[in-house]
């Protein structure tokens, strides 16, 4: 009877081994004590030197006038192209394609992917110079976002980014914080650039933190905030059904072994 009851605690033991693997399994983007992250300059935390950039599938929103802005031009406008536009009016939406290229009435396919939006704007004025007066052009992208992992474990969110600039802090503000869980030392930002996606680490921890919250924040980033792994909660979690199976086959066995 011994040696049946030693079989059934350790086919238990075995059973809460493999319950084991499911602790903290809805943690993502681990990375090894030793991992290389990107460098960040410390610079580009300013954010009059790192202004949105123009990417690929980017939704802008543009108002044109002549004289400065003081004549309104009404452009008619086509739908196809990736255009978003119809009827009469000087405010227009179009999409950046696949190649980089916008489709722009009277001047055609343009190239401002990689520009600022000021930088854009002044590209664009200067194509229309040569069909009407003083053209005065603004810019706007509609579809700016990124997706934030607060450091609640598995919980994200997707913030619209509404303002040209909008700065780390800000995102993190919109998103609700760094959650009860997250590590504000173990911010990892996550940007595609020249094809790569680059992983920079930010520590928001302490004071010195201030030189990273105004960095411009990229259409497309990854805000991820590694959360503290909960190992004794999970542990409780995934060993309460083993303790009461354990607990039960015990009252058994002891009955059993009374009677016998």
């Amino acid at each position: 009877m011994k040696i049946k009851n030693i079989n059934i605690f350790i086919s238990l033991g075995l059973l809460l081994v493999i319950q084991s693997c499911g602790i903290n399994s809805n943690l993502m983007l681990k990375t090894p004590k030793d991992y290389a992250f990107d460098k960040l300059d410390v610079d580009s935390a300013n954010a009059a030197k790192n202004e949105y950039i123009i990417q690929v599938n980017d939704i802008i929103k543009f108002k044109f006038y002549t004289n400065k802005g003081q004549i309104v031009l009404d452009i008619v406008t086509t739908s196809g192209g990736g255009n978003q536009n119809s009827g009469l009016s000087n405010s227009m939406t179009y999409t950046i394609m696949s190649d980089s290229m916008v489709k722009l009435p009277a001047i055609g396919e343009l190239n401002i992917v990689g520009k600022t939006i000021r930088e854009a704007e002044l590209c664009i004025e200067n194509e229309f110079k040569n069909l009407y007066v003083e053209p005065f052009v603004q810019v706007s992208v509609e579809n700016k976002r990124v997706i934030v992992f607060p450091g609640s474990g598995g919980d994200s969110k997707v913030v619209n980014l509404k303002n040209n600039n909008t700065t780390l802090l800000e995102v993190l503000a919109l998103a609700g914080g760094v959650a009860e869980r997250g590590r504000a030392s173990k911010i990892k930002l996550m940007r595609g650039e020249d094809g790569n996606k680059k992983v920079y680490l930010i520590d928001l921890s302490t004071i010195d933190g201030l030189q990273y919250t105004d960095l411009i924040i990229q259409n497309g980033d990854y805000i991820y905030i590694e959360p503290v792994p909960e190992l004794g909660k999970e542990i409780f979690k995934e060993i309460a059904p083993i303790v009461s199976i354990i607990s039960s086959a015990a009252v058994i066995i002891s009955v059993l072994t009374l009677f016998k």
